[in-house]
């Protein structure tokens, strides 16, 4: 049954690719772990996962209670085999306090939420002073749309549809957003290593590609910043 873009029921669909490194979520990992590098160490601290999948960024991060909020009920289920304390709940309406988490992530899932704005309100809410919010999605650009999208949809393997790219999050707006709820972000584009993802092409698209920093967020990026 073919699916509407952006539908959750996908994740169901692809439940057995999460957790293969090579598979149909294998960027995923790669920004996982770049990912993994914004967030600041810790010991008893507490990080909440919005958007957390099957808990890729389990492997990465240390010294936090690590929450993962998700829809999709076969995601938390193998998040919760890697250590993740699964929530199932919407992005734009999270079940903590205000002031509850040390860290906020959101990683690839602002792209996918139909309020952007509810969604980086309660981000920034459950943020306590001085935590840091953590998150990397796909800019609203026409440069964007053709590569994450047109492109990427190209490649065997890739899921056709898991992005809806009337989605995709303008820069200015998000940066805004955020600065309204104390946190100044501050944006730094991301790709994939062009060495690398030449040889996990000729290998058979096998193998890990290191995501690096890059000159431009006109396509995809990383924010970080800290709550006053």
């Amino acid at each position: 049954m073919k699916r509407p873009r952006n539908d959750v029921g996908q994740y169901d669909d692809l439940a057995a690719e999460w957790w293969n490194p090579d598979g149909a979520f294998a960027m995923l990992h790669w920004l996982a772990k770049a990912r993994s590098k914004l967030v600041p160490p810790a010991r008893n601290g507490i990080l909440v996962d919005v958007g957390c999948g099957a808990g890729l960024l389990a492997p990465h991060i240390s010294g936090y209670r690590h929450i993962g909020v998700d829809l999709v009920d076969s995601a938390l289920r193998q998040a919760a085999r890697r250590g993740v304390e699964p929530v199932r709940a919407d992005a734009a309406r999270l079940p903590f306090a205000d002031g509850f988490a040390d860290v906020v992530c959101a990683g690839e899932i602002l792209e996918h939420v139909p309020d952007l704005s509810a969604t980086v309100a309660e981000a920034c809410r459950v943020l306590r002073p001085g935590g840091t919010l953590v998150l990397d999605t796909l800019a609203d650009t026409a440069l964007s749309r053709f590569v994450a999208v047109t492109l990427a949809e190209l490649v065997p393997g890739v899921p056709k549809g898991i992005h809806d790219p009337a989605l995709f999050v303008d820069r200015r707006r998000l940066v805004a957003e955020c600065a309204r709820h104390g946190v100044t972000l501050r944006l730094r584009g991301i790709r994939p290593a062009v060495p690398s993802m030449a040889r996990w092409f000729v290998n058979g698209r096998k193998g890990e590609v290191p995501i690096v920093p890059s000159r431009s967020t006109a396509i995809l990026f990383q924010g970080r910043g800290v709550k006053r």
